[in-house]
């Protein structure tokens, strides 16, 4: 019977002529830069993730420290991935707390954590079922049709809720433009590493653009940094229980299927780089991930899902070892445990949180359509037609059903349309 961990051995040769595999690991100096360069490749993201959701972004890369930490010991460390705040929450939080979208905290956290739990809950059980009787069911449950259709709804679903929050002030309208000019030339003109960190950069670049018109020339609402330097270096951020609701966890527990359908697709991908077989891990990570978020809601931090952005990091430096995970949360720990560094995150102006919510919702929308182009999924079926056009419409125009008191969403109402739909327009192929 073979151990829960692998026996990892030094990695020996050039990275040049081949990669570092899972089971490997590099010297000491490297695996802590490269362990410091995938937690600030989830940094962008999972800073503006619970910025967006009215989360303390403190406390979400805390968690994701700790959840991928969790991820690793559950895995066995076979499995090389981070954890961090998932944009598949954004939107049904937003549904089923109210939040406006402005930068401030939610008032109603509690109420998402709850629902956060519940989906937590849901996507272990079906880590736990993925582990006795494989995938096939998922694939079959939603295919390439459903799952670029509802990842494109999210994206689209959030856009009015953006936009909104820069209406009315020119200076701010015009900043936000500038901050999507700095990610798109990031994301454009650069490569590498670099490149993968367009959202950090980018932002990074925007607000000091932002600062030398407000703060120097006296346009717009100058930067406050007084609460910087009054934060202490270290302290523990404020947890927030749970509140189970009915409503909330109906919007928020679907989304289970969207981080099931996302962790696929990134194992599939990691496996492809490696050249290993990661397919017998897939159950473990789908139920590592699902603890993950159970933990996570549970005190008031957003649900986790594996990140593209590392995968990307992994491409560029072929380097798979699974200790430099292990490292990149212990180091997202720290800086978790900074209220400095928390309140330097709370200076970033509502302007270019609003630019850089349109990057990502807008790569969001697209990375749906790339399921389908990379799928190549049948647009002159019928079937695949009606399916994505209304689960489309549905999400996008906000479509929410209600039950008595409780509400589906938009998202929530075309996630179930789809899938409904896929199955029932399906019949025919049966006949």
């Amino acid at each position: 019977m073979s151990s829960w961990f692998p026996k990892w051995r030094p990695y020996e040769g050039s990275i040049d002529a081949r990669p570092v595999g899972t089971a490997e690991y590099l010297p000491p100096a490297q695996t802590v830069i490269l362990g410091v360069q995938h937690a600030f490749a989830m940094f962008g993201a999972t800073v503006l993730a619970p910025f967006l959701m009215g989360f303390d972004p403190n406390l979400a890369i805390l968690m994701s420290g700790i959840c991928t930490i969790l991820f690793f010991l559950m895995t066995g460390g076979r499995v090389p991935s981070y954890l961090g705040s998932s944009f598949a929450f954004i939107g049904v939080v937003i549904a089923a707390t109210g939040y406006a979208g402005s930068n401030g905290v939610n008032p109603n956290i509690a109420v998402a954590a709850g629902g956060i739990m519940a989906c937590g809950v849901i996507y272990a059980i079906l880590g736990l079922l993925v582990m006795a009787t494989g995938t096939r069911w998922i694939e079959k449950l939603m295919p390439p049709v459903v799952t670029g259709a509802v990842v494109m709804i999210i994206g689209l679903n959030l856009a009015p809720v953006t936009v909104k929050n820069v209406m009315g002030n020119t200076f701010n309208m015009w900043m936000s433009l500038v901050t999507v000019l700095c990610m798109g030339s990031i994301a454009v003109f650069t490569r590498g590493l670099l490149q993968r960190l367009l959202l950090l950069v980018g932002l990074l670049l925007a607000y000091i653009v932002y600062y030398l018109l407000s703060n120097v020339m006296g346009y717009g609402t100058p930067i406050n940094f007084i609460p910087v330097q009054e934060a202490a270096w270290f302290g523990v951020p404020q947890f927030h229980a749970p509140v189970f609701e009915f409503n909330a966890m109906l919007i928020i527990a679907p989304i289970a299927l969207i981080l099931l359908a996302e962790n696929l697709g990134h194992i599939k991908a990691v496996g492809a780089m490696t050249g290993e077989n990661l397919d017998p891990h897939i159950g473990k990570a789908f139920l590592a991930d699902g603890v993950a978020t159970t933990l996570a809601g549970g005190v008031g931090a957003p649900g986790m899902t594996t990140y593209g952005e590392n995968i990307g990091v992994m491409a560029v430096t072929r380097v798979y070892s699974t200790i430099i995970f292990a490292i990149a949360g212990v180091f997202a720990i720290f800086l978790g445990l900074s209220p400095k560094f928390g309140a330097i995150i709370h200076t970033i102006p509502t302007a270019i949180l609003t630019g850089a919510s349109i990057v990502v919702f807008g790569l969001i929308t697209i990375a749906g359509a790339k399921i389908w182009i990379e799928n190549k999924v049948d647009f002159s079926q019928n079937k695949n037609l009606m399916v994505a056009a209304v689960t489309i419409i549905l999400g996008t125009g906000d479509f929410a059903l209600t039950f008595g008191d409780f509400n589906l969403g938009g998202i929530g109402t075309a996630t179930f349309a789809a899938l409904f739909l896929n199955w029932f327009f399906g019949l025919v192929d049966k006949k």
